[in-house]
């Protein structure tokens, strides 16, 4: 057994069907499944019990949020490899072949980013991996281009744990997914802290996965999750960022949570991000930052040219897609 599939679950019963009959499909059969629930209210644990009792279930007692769902995951795995796959999900049958293939390539990399494609628009794509750039904005490479696009594999800021296969030995090493995140940046800022030691994250573009998109939390921007992001802006940042290069990202950081809150302001969801702001700020004690050590400068400064180029980018990309080029 090479692999085991983490699928995080809260109220996410109408989901797991086709979700596991993909999975089932898959041409590559060396691989387990656990489904780690956060205390669901909709039946699905007794759903999975009834449905699938061969499946692996853990169940919490409470909703700890993503993070913390699959690191349950992880740790009770005992594979190699493991994929984190979102419920709302369905995937292509060389799916996990194509992400095993991809993430063997290198004892280096450290995890692998799928080709998310929308469910309900599968012309369009829906993520091919994140980049991050100095204002400290995560982007969702690809996001609404047509299918056509990023058909070539290569190097990304991190993975979207949404589909990702991730070296489990790693975890070990850097540290797992920050449960103080809950959600929302967590894929961000557990890529991040591998490039600081020195693993890479990649794109695999014929992984293959249909995604509805907020299937637990129900839509792009909600009170919940416009918080939530706005405060793990302020953790990424400050526990991945040694003292000197806050000092020297401090204008462009600034700056992208001003832009940021006037959208947020004029969507009417300003005050939600300028109170999640605040408790990022106001908590930033209780954050571990990543120790700084001699021998990872190399890493911080790939990894700033790399923020650099990918503000660029991003800029580029934006003013594309507002002259209606795809």
């Amino acid at each position: 057994m090479q692999v085991t599939i983490v699928i995080p679950n809260y109220n996410g019963k109408h989901f797991m069907k086709p979700c596991l009959e993909s999975l089932d499909k898959q041409t590559y059969k060396g691989f387990e499944i656990i489904v780690v629930d956060n205390a669901s209210s909709d039946g699905s644990m007794e759903y999975m019990k009834e449905t699938y009792p061969e499946i692996r279930c853990i169940a919490l007692d409470k909703n700890y949020g993503f993070s913390r769902a699959v690191n349950e995951g992880i740790r009770a795995s005992r594979t190699p490899y493991v994929i984190l796959l979102n419920n709302d999900t369905t995937v292509d049958p060389r799916y996990v072949e194509e992400m095993v293939q991809a993430i063997r390539k290198s004892k280096r990399i450290f995890s692998v980013s799928s080709k998310m494609i929308q469910m309900y628009h599968p012309e369009l794509i829906d993520s091919a991996g994140d980049l991050y750039t100095l204002m400290g904005w995560g982007v969702c490479r690809g996001t609404g281009r047509p299918v056509s696009n990023y058909t070539e594999a290569d190097e990304i800021f991190t993975a979207c744990a949404g589909a990702a296969i991730y070296r489990r030995s790693a975890f070990e090493k850097i540290g797992y997914f920050d449960e103080s995140h809950f959600a929302y940046l967590e894929d961000i800022d557990v890529g991040y802290r591998a490039k600081i030691y020195g693993y890479k994250n990649m794109y695999c573009p014929t992984a293959l996965v249909y995604h509805v998109g907020s299937g637990t939390s129900g839509s792009k921007y909600n009170s919940f999750k416009v918080k939530l992001s706005a405060r793990n802006s302020v953790y990424l940042n400050y526990k991945n960022m040694p003292l000197a290069q806050l000092i020297l990202n401090f204008v462009p950081l600034a700056l992208g949570w001003l832009i940021k809150s006037l959208f947020f302001a004029k969507i009417g969801f300003g005050r939600d991000y300028r109170e999640g702001l605040k408790e990022g700020f106001q908590t930033l004690s209780e954050q571990k930052k990543v120790p700084f050590r001699l021998r990872h400068l190399g890493n911080y400064v790939a990894i700033e040219l790399e923020l650099i180029a990918h503000t660029f980018a991003y800029a580029k990309d934006w003013f594309s897609r507002k002259l209606g080029h795809n």
